[in-house]
């Protein structure tokens, strides 16, 4: 009996999905965290596929898409509306904290919060829940996100045959 390559739960049919990029097959339980891939019946299936293609479009030439079009676009899965915090958060904070003319205590108490949790964003050490992200964004006047929206023109590297492998695609932090 196959098994979902998300959960581990073993099915009698699993589902083709797209989520963040990559092709795998799901239960329908975890399909609804992806957007269905639709494979003509006649293609050849692949258990993982490295074309960076769009999602529900398919290549009639029979060659392999470079993803380099601007007309293509991936498939939207929930992750894409979520919003990401910026790397330098803890500088913002410290910045403008410090430029507001507050002590790590005084901006605690009037956010109420602990004096500790500001030490621990300042630093990098933590980061912030996403109701301390709207009181310190609120308080200080900074914005600590940024639209993790990201479609294919933004990649960067791969081969000259326009395929890509894991490493092009994730950021290390």
């Amino acid at each position: 009996m196959p098994q979902c390559e998300m959960c581990g739960k073993e099915v009698p049919s699993l589902t083709a999905v797209r989520i963040e990029g990559a092709e795998i097959d799901v239960c329908d339980d975890c399909a609804d965290f992806g957007t269905e891939v639709r494979t003509e019946s006649t293609s050849q299936s692949t258990k993982y596929s490295t074309d960076s293609g769009a999602a529900g479009s398919s290549s009639t030439s029979g060659t392999p898409s470079t993803g380099s079009s601007s007309t293509e676009s991936r498939g939207h899965d929930m992750f894409d509306e979520m919003d990401e915090i910026v790397q330098d958060y803890d500088q913002r904070i410290r910045s403008a904290r410090e430029s507001a003319g507050l002590s790590q205590e005084e901006l605690a108490n009037q956010l109420n919060e602990k004096s500790s949790l500001i030490r621990k964003l300042e630093h990098g050490d933590s980061l912030p829940s996403d109701s301390v992200q709207t009181k310190l964004e609120r308080k200080l006047g900074i914005s600590l996100s940024e639209s993790a929206e990201m479609d294919d023109s933004d990649w960067d590297g791969g081969s000259s045959s326009g395929s890509y492998t894991l490493g092009d695609v994730v950021r290390r932090k």
